[in-house]
């Protein structure tokens, strides 16, 4: 576990060897994790709590990877359900914000960071540990976000991030954990990592790193299926919204986590969803991902057309450029930054009219918009129509394209702008 270069703590919030004796471990069962397990009780020789966060990650056999966590020495092995408190605090603001980074990422992962961070504040605080330790590297963005966020929330509490102080690869983690025992599901024909919630799931690793080549996504998805296989027949669903917030599906009034969960089925179904993205990690960094995010994807494009219909044209030009803000400094660890506070003010602001339904075609990968309907609705057939009305006084355009015309035409004339 020797690096080329020494490791180094610079940080006042980074423990140090002898400076506690009790440490919650942000637990996933997966690699990293359950490498590290091990690696704190005989480097550090201190107590280990395992904390494991249920906010939706399907994928995971939780009360599995509570066993695991006990078999590997954790002296307590905690399971917390989140479920419902990620969904009506943190994932309703993101369909209010229309959550999208960089090009169809609905910040899946950014997001679950921030409650499990607040999740294991509580926990460290409830079982006397002195010190957080992570799973993170150290090129990754998840590292600013636990260490940022724990900080924050608690300025008393240290962490610590063995990933960066072993400074292993993928391979030779891989080697550790098979020398000692550790049951993993990574391996050399399939090196992908991904990380899961209810929100979306994270595939990294492998192709997906090197833009150069072809993300075979028949081998990574997890979730959805390819448009390929995908079924041959379209699939409407029915949304409604009450203040920005989905309330029922198909008639159906459910807890948001439950609309969040069948969305995401639907969609997986017609390979919604999904997408190859080209990713600015806030380090510098340029990656690629690949994101599963059928169930967000399918509530934020309603959403979003919604809001549209019941906005002015300077309401929804504002509220672009706010929720482009709000991916990124949710995206960039400043969830308790004040800004945010102010930009999700005006986003609940703005929400409070779009209420009403939305029906949307699932069909090959595509997510469709196909009607809307709302009690604040600003379409009035009776001036938009191109049949007679008398709602339209048409006398009157002509003398509009006069005065909106001013400016530009004046500044033409004043400046040859030809080439």
């Amino acid at each position: 576990m020797k690096q080329e270069t020494e490791y180094k703590k610079i940080a006042s919030h980074e423990a140090k060897k002898g400076e506690f004796d009790k440490c919650l471990l942000l637990y996933s069962g997966g690699l990293d994790t359950s490498t590290m397990l091990k690696w704190i009780q005989d480097e550090y020789k201190s107590e280990v709590i395992a904390l494991t966060i249920d906010i939706g990650q399907s994928a995971d056999d939780l009360d599995a990877i509570k066993q695991k966590a006990l078999k590997l020495g954790a002296s307590e092995a905690i399971v917390y359900d989140a479920k419902d408190e990620f969904a009506d605090k943190l994932l309703s603001k993101a369909i209010k914000a229309n959550a999208d980074y960089q090009g169809g990422y609905a910040l899946s992962t950014p997001l679950g960071r921030i409650i499990i961070s607040q999740i294991a504040v509580e926990i460290a605080k409830k079982y006397n540990c002195q010190v957080i330790a992570h799973g993170c590297t150290g090129k990754g963005n998840d590292q600013v976000r636990f260490e940022g966020y724990i900080t924050t929330l608690n300025p008393k509490l240290k962490t610590i991030a063995p990933v960066r102080e072993w400074s292993m690869g993928r391979d030779e983690q891989i080697e550790y954990a098979q020398k000692n025992g550790i049951s993993v599901i990574q391996t050399a024909k399939s090196p992908y990592s991904y990380d899961e919630n209810m929100w979306g799931n994270t595939g990294e690793g492998g192709e997906i790193e090197d833009p150069n080549l072809v993300a075979p996504l028949e081998n990574i998805l997890k979730w959805a299926k390819t448009p390929k296989k995908a079924k041959n027949e379209s699939e409407i669903i029915e949304l409604e919204f009450k203040k920005g917030v989905p309330v029922a599906l198909n008639g159906k009034k459910m807890k948001l986590s439950q609309i969040i969960a069948k969305c995401n089925e639907a969609g997986a179904e017609h390979g919604v969803g999904v997408f190859n993205l080209i990713e600015d990690r806030f380090v510098g960094l340029k990656v690629r991902g690949i994101y599963e995010n059928p169930g967000a994807h399918i509530l934020i494009s309603a959403h979003k057309k919604l809001e549209m219909l019941v906005s002015t044209r300077e309401e929804n030009e504002l509220k672009s450029f706010i929720d482009q803000k709000w991916a990124y400094l949710c995206y960039s660890a400043k969830w308790f930054d004040p800004v945010m506070r102010h930009i999700c003010a005006f986003q609940d602001s703005q929400n409070q009219k779009v209420t009403g339904s939305v029906k949307v075609e699932l069909y090959k990968g595509n997510c469709n918009v196909v009607s809307l309907n709302s009690p604040h609705s600003l379409f009035d057939e009776n001036l938009a129509t191109f049949n007679k009305n008398e709602g339209f006084n048409q006398n009157s355009s002509a003398g509009f394209i006069e005065i909106w015309n001013l400016s530009q035409k004046t500044a033409y004339s004043a400046f040859d702008f030809k080439e």
